[in-house]
């Protein structure tokens, strides 16, 4: 039985047998996590004192401008995870095109692929808010001791072995799911070390916050408009409470403590939607999921959406479960 405060190694050892296909390549891989999220937390707490806030002066496969703290957080999970030799390919939203890991023999044994986005909300650092990492991992589809191809990340969310995320905020957090509910992990700064802090994380089934750039609210689809419409009404609650941090895992992560809803609808600007369905909605959503929340585009399970490319976008409606199915039913209403 897990117990709070417990190290993050203690509980991935007691809980090895939960994991699928367990084998110990997933639990290293996990503690190769939560090293790189070690060093990136010592660098982000450093900001304002080195040459690391600000961008980077280049744009990413998005065509969005670079922060530098993007870019030190791309390396460093990259490097870690590459020079452990634990997975056979990580694609990031930082990268154009996925990345081949071969082992030390050059022999393509290993069975995991990491998707990711290593610094979610990265031009918050400039004024001292909170960020987070998103990770995503699979086991690979093509034969053990092949090169992987695009096939092996290109799997729906369903497929989904472990997911997580890392919040970088006035304390740091690993909050993670290997299908089996939601752990989350507080770093001690001064030992290094994580303990189990919040065991068995559960969205409210409903709540009053929504999350939303409502300063696009002219771009929203009708159902979206109507939906802010209603959070704003008077309740027998009261109306909802606006809350927007503009860090996805800043929003989710304060929403299944509290109760509440995030949305990242398409718009006229992106018809698409925004977010990207590899790096950030499919660990989140799988998160969300395993914390008794429902995360959809408004209109479908995000879990069930098979991917097509690697920076796929889409909408996304993500949180307590009778929020998120309120807002569908308002889309359904009107944008179907």
């Amino acid at each position: 039985m897990s117990k709070k405060n417990q190290t993050l190694g203690e509980f991935i050892i007691e809980n090895q047998a939960d994991f699928a296909y367990s084998s110990g390549e997933l639990s290293r891989l996990i503690n190769s996590i939560r090293l790189a999220a070690k060093v990136v937390n010592h660098e982000v707490n450093k900001a304002g004192l080195v040459d690391i806030i600000g961008a980077y002066g280049e744009t990413n496969i998005q065509g969005e401008d670079q922060q530098k703290m993007d870019v030190y957080a791309n390396e460093t999970f990259i490097k870690t995870l590459t020079n452990r030799e634990i997975v056979c390919g990580i694609a990031s939203e930082e990268n154009d095109d996925f990345i081949t890991i071969e082992g030390h023999k050059k022999d393509h044994k290993n069975k995991y692929v990491v998707l990711m986005d290593p610094l979610d909300g990265s031009s918050n650092i400039d004024v001292n808010v909170s960020v987070g990492t998103i990770f995503s991992i699979y086991r690979r589809v093509t034969p053990v001791g092949t090169p992987v191809t695009k096939e092996d990340f290109l799997q729906a969310g369903n497929k989904q072995v472990a997911a997580g995320y890392i919040i970088y905020g006035t304390s740091t957090m690993l909050v993670y799911t290997t299908g089996n509910g939601v752990n989350g992990f507080t770093l001690n700064p001064a030992l290094g070390s994580w303990y189990l802090s919040h065991p068995q994380m559960q969205f409210p089934e409903t709540g009053t916050i929504y999350s939303i750039n409502e300063g696009n609210y002219i771009h929203f689809p009708q159902g979206v408009k109507d939906y802010i419409k209603y959070c704003q009404q008077e309740k027998p609650e009261g109306p909802y409470t606006s809350r927007y941090i503009g860090s996805m895992v800043s929003d989710i992560h304060r929403n299944m403590i509290k109760g509440g809803i995030f949305i990242y609808p398409k718009c006229s600007q992106n018809s698409s939607g925004k977010l990207r369905l590899l790096y950030e909605c499919n660990p989140m959503a799988f998160i969300t999921e395993q914390a008794n929340g429902k995360a959809s585009d408004g209109f479908e399970r995000i879990l069930d959406i098979k991917p097509t490319e690697l920076h796929q976008r889409v909408p996304f409606f993500c949180g307590s479960t009778k929020m998120v199915e309120k807002a569908e039913e308002f889309m359904t209403a009107k944008d179907r």
